[in-house]
């Protein structure tokens, strides 16, 4: 049985000057500020240096992680470790859950994994989606696809509103001005 999707209440984030921004551009709004506040948020995140990966939330509930697979993060054995696994999986069901709560940030409260082939390289993909959930606790899974298409792993996850105001995260508060 699917649950009907909620209606996404969203606040619009603060204000400030955004570089990327050229004269005559659309100012994104409602929904739109969300999404691309919560990618600049994860590109702010001091964790997501050691990664080269990129976050896209193209709608409510949605969010896409791309990354590169390269020796860096191998284990002894010659393949992707398993925290890149977690790492990748737990942030796309994470911003997939909090795509659809516009004022707090979510916290990670338990996440299981299936790891089913390795990787050695190329692009992965962590592809989330919003399960269920809309007050206080979020139900989202997430799934990595290689360069083929193959389903390399999945996760699910819940997650909870936190006390933390997105609009004083940096990254978030900026990002949609």
């Amino acid at each position: 049985m699917r649950c009907s999707p909620a209606a996404a209440a969203v606040t619009p984030p603060d204000s400030g000057p955004d570089p990327d921004r050229h004269a005559g551009d659309a100012v994104p709004s409602g929904a739109e500020a969300h999404f691309r506040a919560l990618e600049s948020l994860y590109a702010a995140a001091p964790i997501n240096r050691m990664f080269a990966s990129r976050l896209e939330i193209p709608e409510a509930g949605v969010a896409r992680i791309r990354f590169r697979i390269d020796p860096s993060v191998y284990h002894a054995a010659g393949a992707a470790h398993g925290t890149l696994y977690f790492k990748m999986l737990d942030d796309a069901a994470f911003y997939a859950a909090n795509s659809r709560v516009s004022d707090r940030f979510l916290l990670t409260t338990q996440f299981n994994l299936l790891l089913t082939r390795p990787v050695v390289g190329g692009e992965v993909v962590a592809e989330g989606r919003w399960i269920s959930g809309a007050r206080r606790v979020l139900v989202a899974d997430a799934r990595l696809v290689d360069g083929d298409g193959a389903e390399i792993a999945r996760g699910t996850g819940t997650f909870m509103k936190s006390r933390i105001p997105l609009a004083t995260l940096p990254g978030y508060a900026t990002a949609a001005t």
